[in-house]
């Protein structure tokens, strides 16, 4: 059965059965009525997975993985931040009026810095280093940037990238600050695999293990109903992930080159509000 339904299920439970409230806190989030969006959390919940051996799709429901991959190529390939430009609807919300959703997620990728060997963005010199360096146990990427935090539509949410690679095999964390469990936490993981196994193929290494560190992991209260659903379901066998092997340079990467295939999974059928 899938790896990644039996991480889900054991999170909500745990976050269900052992969470803290923020109930009587003045909360930041609301739902569209404006009433505010209280979660139940847990703090610092880390999950680890074996891209060698699974790929990890949800099976209790279906992930969408073209959008989840058009908005990883969205910010580090296409290092954008138009809404515009994405496929799926989910920036909305946070978007100007031009569209944009200020200096945040790619913009902040796009940013070129000055190295010693020349001047890199961050996808670019992660990019380098594996190719030159693979040694090198400085591979990080970071969107919280304090100096424009005024100017993002929001704060990022997986704000961090450290890449390492062991052997053949590359290796990635990522931290994210805050999680909405239901709604994000595996098109998170799937989208950040996604992108290991992008850098790893563009790369010449095999892909390793991916981890998910969240600080703030949550679910939200009208979220309760659909979490106890969820997680009584049985988990089905994994996906397989099938990706172009022709592509060796990450700008050529579409969603097109990436396929799951023997996939199967519950049917949703719920309505799943989204707090802004």
């Amino acid at each position: 059965m899938a790896y990644a339904d039996n991480v889900f299920i054991e999170n909500a439970k745990d976050i269900l059965e052992n969470g803290t409230w923020d109930k009587g806190q003045n909360v930041r989030t609301r739902w569209k009525d404006g009433t505010p969006a209280h979660t139940i959390k847990k703090f610092c919940v880390v999950n680890r997975y074996d891209l060698s051996k699974e790929f990890p799709a949800l099976t209790l429901r279906r992930l969408p993985i073209k959008s989840c991959i058009d908005e990883i190529l969205w910010i580090w390939q296409k290092k954008d931040n138009n809404t515009k430009n994405l496929q799926s609807r989910i920036w909305d919300a946070w978007a100007d009026g031009k569209g944009t959703i200020g200096k945040a997620y790619g913009y902040q990728l796009g940013i070129k810095h000055q190295y010693k060997e020349g001047l890199f963005d961050q996808v670019d010199r992660v990019l380098w280093t594996l190719k030159n360096n693979p040694a090198c146990r400085r591979m990080v990427t970071s969107l919280f940037n304090h100096a424009d935090l005024n100017e993002m539509a929001l704060a990022p949410c997986a704000y961090s990238m450290t890449f390492n690679v062991a052997g053949k095999k590359l290796n990635a964390i990522l931290n994210q600050r805050s999680q909405d469990f239901i709604v994000a936490n595996n098109w998170n993981v799937a989208q950040y695999a996604i992108l290991v196994h992008m850098f790893a193929q563009v790369s010449g290494f095999e892909v390793g293990e991916f981890v998910h560190v969240i600080a703030d992991c949550h679910i939200y209260d009208r979220h309760m109903d659909i979490a106890k659903e969820l997680i009584s379901r049985e988990p089905l066998p994994a996906p397989k992930l099938t990706i172009n092997p022709d592509i060796k340079d990450f700008y050529a990467f579409t969603v097109d080159d990436f396929e799951l295939t023997d996939y199967n999974y519950h049917k949703f059928g719920m309505d799943l509000p989204v707090a802004e």
